[in-house]
């Protein structure tokens, strides 16, 4: 909690804090293997992008912001975790617009989560169950999908509308009914041998496990087709899998119900990913 060690049962944020009263605060989700953060570089980089969105100026360095992180991951002698990482506009007076002066909260929390790699157990039980939800993701005029903040509650309602199919995730169309992505995930699909994703020109947030399967498609010489899809062309797919950085690259066996096999390119990505992960263990 601002740069000091506190046992989670004691840490507190102020009630007048921004980010609990508005929602007004960014975060990043990491992996940690080995010790090592994974693709922090690119973590750093979309928070600051997040924070110049909201005109947060925290005035911390990326390296302040690494050294917080593992203070906390040294204190809790943990090598394998996700990490959250919070900075909010601070407490400022209880009216909507925020101060010029900022005096940032800034919170790291970590969870234990086990090993990757090659040898490594996944962080989820199957194929996941994909499901399309009522719920829209807002446009870009209304809310900002480029920024990770603290207003979740787009997402948070369309995984309450799960609870009557028991789905492991949402399908999040935009409101012209393009798939946009899941509540906490970006969406692929595998049509003949051509890898697709919702195009970030759509309301999507550029995940940074995204960015490294399409990095890895690249160098395996996989077509990408990044554009505007129906929810029938992922239904109508060969493969179809979520990512995220908890979960890594998840398989999809079901989209609203019809099956979906996991096929040779979700193995070969996922292959290859956790080949990067295994490196971060040789280090």
């Amino acid at each position: 909690m601002n740069g000091e060690l506190v046992p989670a049962s004691e840490a507190t944020v102020n009630v007048r804090d921004r980010g609990f009263m508005y929602g007004d605060a960014a975060f990043e989700t990491l992996r940690v293997y080995g010790g090592h953060l994974f693709e922090w570089e690119a973590h750093a980089d979309r928070l600051a992008k997040s924070c110049e969105i909201l005109r947060l100026d925290h005035g911390l360095s990326d390296e302040n912001l690494r050294a917080r992180i593992e203070a906390t991951l040294d204190a809790n002698g943990l090598e394998d975790a996700s990490v959250k990482l919070s900075i909010s506009r601070g407490v400022q007076p209880g009216k909507l617009t925020p101060s010029e002066q900022v005096d940032p909260t800034v919170v790291v929390t970590l969870s234990p989560l086990g090993r990757g790699g090659v040898d490594g157990e996944k962080p989820w039980d199957g194929p996941a169950t994909l499901q399309t939800v009522k719920t829209r993701r807002p446009s870009d005029r209304a809310l900002p999908s480029k920024a990770k903040t603290h207003n979740y509650l787009n997402g948070i309602l369309a995984l309450l509308e799960l609870r009557v199919t028991g789905a492991d995730e949402a399908l999040v169309l935009d409101d012209e009914g393009y798939v946009a992505e899941g509540a906490t995930s970006n969406i692929f699909f595998v049509d003949g041998k051509r890898l697709c994703t919702p195009t970030l020109d759509g309301p999507i947030l550029a995940g940074v496990t995204r960015d490294v399967v399409l990095e890895l498609a690249e160098s395996e010489g996989i077509p990408v087709r990044e554009d505007f899809f129906t929810p029938d062309d992922v239904r109508g797919a060969d493969e179809v899998f979520i990512t995220s950085s908890t979960r890594e690259i998840r398989p999809v066996g079901t989209v609203d119900g019809i099956d979906v096999e996991t096929g040779p390119v979700t193995r070969l990505l996922s292959r290859l990913y956790e080949t990067r992960v295994e490196a971060l263990y040789e280090l």
